[in-house]
């Protein structure tokens, strides 16, 4: 079992994905005890003062002037995360929620937030002990951060509020203590603003987004090169030096997979010297570097701004080195929401550009001599034709999800909050559209597997064997129509583990 441990620089995104998906133990490296012990410290001071500051002496957002007393503050604090627990629909993903935890621990562990040790070891004892707080799917504006979300895990520390059970049944948070052998704790003064006021669940979401779309981006090169051999396409437009002459990274790492992909084939060698056959292949074939290579920078992006964020201190108000609490707006999610934004953009389109070529394959007007549908006895059998209308659907659902979220503020608390990110739906409706990328994704790998085995006696290149063995166990050769839902779903699985990917790569060598 492998560890991360929280240090002064935080965590990495290695160790987001080892405890959000994985197994990994949490621990709090002594120097992050250290630096919230001195951040503590001078929150005490202040109370000790009689000082007004926000948060630990007032109310919260439009209630900012209200001062509360000494003897109520631990009360204000327990009052905050209850009403602030306030989201309603299906519960999160384990994945997301422990990502998010995670991150919240971070954030208090780099000393500037005016908690006790006890606040940010009692998330990580929930962690260790696999205890998932029930998290609703709405209630973020992503300003302040994530309150409604982060607010559901801070009321799980109290013993109050509800959690994911086994198999997705909610049950008390007090029952899931008690047999994890933790207890409720107390909070004190500007510890229940500390654990609420991030965004620490847009964060969580982009960094497991990220994975994924840094894997389906490459998955979509390896089922555009097998629809481009099935079509009989060629290879003369991935060549490097045409890529160099218009840099962008992103399209030369695609172009040069897509090469590769596409060589030893005797499929591509039947036609390789026939410049009557291909002089130019359509759009979708030819240009899926520059769409998918487009898609690709964009991730580079978003990954440099999940990267900043996660060297951030998110929190409000934040205690400085030499005794200052100062108010700020650092919790906006606006960075993580126009990422996640763009992202979504880019990743529709790589979508829309496979849909296509599933478009091409089926159609006995473009496919150059395949049987039309990819049936080889078309009339009485339909072959794939509404797997492509499945597609075609997913495309027109992921048009309307790549609409950005993150133009839609609405004022809330009094007008104190009168412009919010949107981040959380932004983030959440772009796990949606890699969702979505998946499915169709996996429907180009069976037809592009279909149009293979429909090519024999030529054999295919060493993806498109790969390919094909890898699918023939859930769809047979061609022939007459079988129930396609359930090969459309193990397709999924294909696209989405890296099975397959690790079985091109040891014939290819590692595609980027």
């Amino acid at each position: 079992m492998s560890v991360v441990t929280i240090t002064p620089t935080g965590v990495t995104p290695a160790d987001v994905l080892a405890v959000a998906r994985g197994t990994a133990t949490v621990v709090l490296d002594p120097a992050t005890i250290a630096a919230m012990e001195t951040s503590r410290a001078i929150v005490d001071r202040i109370e000790q003062d009689g000082r007004p500051v926000y948060g630990v002496s007032t109310g919260f957002g439009a209630l900012a002037n209200t001062f509360v007393a000494p003897e109520r503050r631990a009360e204000l604090q327990h009052a905050l995360i209850r009403s602030h627990a306030a989201g309603i629909g299906a519960p999160m993903p384990r994945e997301v929620v422990r990502a998010m935890m995670l991150l919240r621990v971070r954030s208090l562990a780099l000393g500037h937030s005016g908690v006790r040790p006890l606040v940010a070891q009692s998330l990580v004892d929930l962690l260790n002990h696999d205890v998932t707080p029930w998290v609703p799917e709405h209630g973020s504006l992503g300003a302040s951060g994530d309150l409604a979300p982060l607010a559901h895990c801070a009321l799980a520390l109290l013993g109050e509020g509800w959690t994911l059970g086994k198999g997705g049944a909610r049950e008390d948070a007090a029952v899931a203590l008690h047999r994890a052998g933790l207890a409720p704790i107390e909070l004190a003064a500007k510890e229940g603003l500390a654990l609420i006021n991030g965004t620490d669940g847009m964060l969580g979401m982009l960094l497991l987004a990220i994975d994924d779309a840094a894997h389906l981006f490459t998955m979509a090169d390896v089922t555009a090169a097998l629809a481009i051999e099935a079509m009989l396409g060629t290879d003369r437009p991935f060549q490097p030096e045409l890529h160099s002459i218009r840099p962008h990274p992103g399209q030369a790492v695609s172009a040069a997979n897509i090469h590769r992909l596409l060589q030893g084939s005797a499929v591509m060698d039947s036609h390789r010297n026939d410049l009557v056959h291909a002089v130019q292949d359509a759009y979708s074939m030819r240009c899926a570097p520059q769409v998918a290579g487009a898609a690709r920078d964009t991730l580079g992006f978003v990954t440099s701004v999940a990267g900043r964020e996660l060297l951030s201190v998110v929190d409000n108000p934040v205690v400085l080195p030499d005794g200052r609490v100062e108010s700020t707006g650092n919790f906006h999610g606006a960075p993580l929401g126009f990422a996640a934004d763009f992202l979504a953009i880019a990743a529709a389109e790589v979508g829309a550009i496979s849909e296509r070529r599933v478009d091409r394959l089926l159609d006995i007007t473009r496919n150059r001599d395949l049987p039309a549908f990819l049936s080889p006895d078309a009339g009485v059998n339909s072959g794939l034709m509404i797997a492509q209308y499945t597609a075609a659907g997913i495309v027109a659902e992921n048009r309307r999800l790549a609409a950005p979220a993150s133009v839609d503020s609405l004022p809330t608390s009094g007008m104190q909050e009168d412009h919010v990110s949107m981040g959380w739906a932004a983030t959440r409706k772009l796990r949606t559209v890699l969702d979505n990328l998946t499915s169709l994704l996996a429907v180009e790998l069976l037809a592009a597997v279909r149009g293979l085995q429909l090519r024999t006696p030529l054999t295919p290149s060493p993806a498109g064997r790969a390919a094909v063995e890898a699918m023939a166990r859930h769809a047979g050769p061609p022939g007459p129509d079988i129930f396609l839902a359930p090969v459309l779903e193990s397709a999924r699985t294909v696209v989405a583990n890296r099975d397959l990917r690790t079985t091109i790569e040891s014939h290819l060598g590692p595609l980027a």
